[in-house]
């Protein structure tokens, strides 16, 4: 009895609950109206996250595209470059006679190099110099622009030039960084004969024959020999304000097939060094070089030699009126054998003999022997010191040591 009674409250409990969970047709129908409401807001939060990412992806596009430019397109700093080289000597000498000595610190050279690139075959390059640290009136300094001129690559293997450049003669006319030659000074005989470092004003086509062997040829101002002046380094006019009657012509073949040796010959002619002021002077100068490396070992050799109009033998060097005897010749050359022991240190000896006055009978050359070292403390970076003997007809000649550093960059 108490167990039916209880299985009938229970089922009219379940009753009663399933009834209450039922809803009506009227609250069926209010529930699928606030069921669609939500739909249709889901809907348009849907479209308006799709429209946003469309315009997130479009601007994404857009800044991909502007960055991809930017990066393509050169900026102004790598079209402009900047560089140069410098270097401090200390001299002691003594003269032969004993008249005289030379000790001396000198901030021999301040340079800075300047560049632009125009396009791929259209390019600037500058170089401008201080000299012995100060310049000015009363001042052993100069300040000089050695380089400046526009290059254009006209055809494959072949360019040209136009404005202030070095000429294609010797070794270190082109190349002078203190860290490419050894020396605390540089040579006697491309300084007095040939005479480095030799910037005119012009043009140049240079290029490359076949492998291996190129060719240069300029047009350009030349020497002006001025009154009581003979000696090819005091004809440099550095093209201020230079006078311009009689151009020169330089040419110069080198061949450099063979790994580790340039061998080259230059030839200048100029038909009247004195540029219409007096009676005129022709001069030829003819030069050649072989420079020559294998594995630690470097042998440099050169020769250098003018050849000028008798007429210059007539100029009146001093007040004593003595003449210029023998400068229709100068000449000179050098030997330099060295070698490197390891990055750091190179050992160098080097004869050099030049004269200014080798068309006379009388003896007249310099002479002078070198022996010293290098220590590059980066590449670009060396210390030197070196001993000289230096030999005069005269016996005024300078023995002693040279030191010095320099850089490049």
């Amino acid at each position: 009895m108490k167990k039916q009674l209880l299985a009938t409250i229970i089922g009219l409990n379940l009753t009663a609950a399933a009834q209450a969970a039922t809803p009506s047709l009227e609250e069926m129908w209010e529930m699928i109206q606030q069921q669609q409401g939500e739909i249709a807001t889901l809907k348009q939060q849907l479209r308006n996250n799709d429209a946003r990412i469309q315009e997130t992806e479009v601007i994404a596009e857009a800044t991909i595209s502007a960055v991809e430019q930017i990066s393509m397109a050169p900026s102004a700093s790598s079209k402009t470059t900047f560089g140069g080289y410098g270097e401090l000597h200390y001299n002691s000498l003594d003269r032969d006679d004993s008249a005289a000595s030379k000790d001396a610190m000198d901030f021999h050279r301040f340079v800075m190099f300047t560049g632009h690139q125009f396009s791929d075959d259209i390019r600037f390059f500058s170089e401008l110099e201080v000299e012995h640290s100060i310049a000015g009136e009363d001042q052993p300094g100069e300040v000089e622009l050695e380089q400046a001129y526009i290059e254009w690559d006209f055809a494959s293997q072949h360019s040209a030039k136009a404005g202030l450049f070095l000429l294609p003669i010797g070794i270190i006319n082109e190349t002078h960084e203190p860290n490419t030659f050894y020396g605390t000074e540089r040579n006697n005989v491309e300084k007095n004969i040939v005479p480095a470092t030799w910037w005119e004003g012009g043009a140049v086509i240079s290029g490359e024959i076949s492998t291996g062997l190129s060719y240069d040829f300029a047009v350009h101002s030349g020497l002006f020999l001025d009154a009581g002046e003979y000696k090819p380094r005091d004809g440099r006019q550095k093209v201020g304000k230079a006078k311009a009657d009689d151009m020169a012509f330089t040419g110069r073949l080198k061949y450099t097939a063979i790994p580790g040796l340039e061998v080259a010959a230059s030839v200048q002619v100029q038909q009247d060094v004195h540029q219409g002021e007096g009676e005129a002077i022709g001069g030829t100068l003819f030069e050649t070089h072989v420079a020559w490396q294998r594995d630690d070992f470097q042998l440099r050799a050169l020769y250098a030699e003018w050849d000028f109009d008798s007429a210059i033998n007539n100029v009146v060097i001093n007040q004593d009126g003595d003449l210029a005897l023998g400068a229709d010749e100068q000449t000179g050359f050098y030997i330099e054998p060295s070698y490197r022991i390891g990055d750091k240190i190179g050992l160098f000896a080097r004869y050099s003999e030049y004269d200014n006055l080798a068309g006379s009978a009388t003896n007249t050359a310099v002479e002078q022997f070198d022996i010293g070292l290098n220590y590059w403390l980066h590449p670009n970076v060396v210390f030197k010191i070196d001993y000289q003997n230096q030999d005069t007809p005269s016996k005024t000649g300078y023995d002693g040591i040279n030191m010095g550093v320099g850089y490049s960059f």
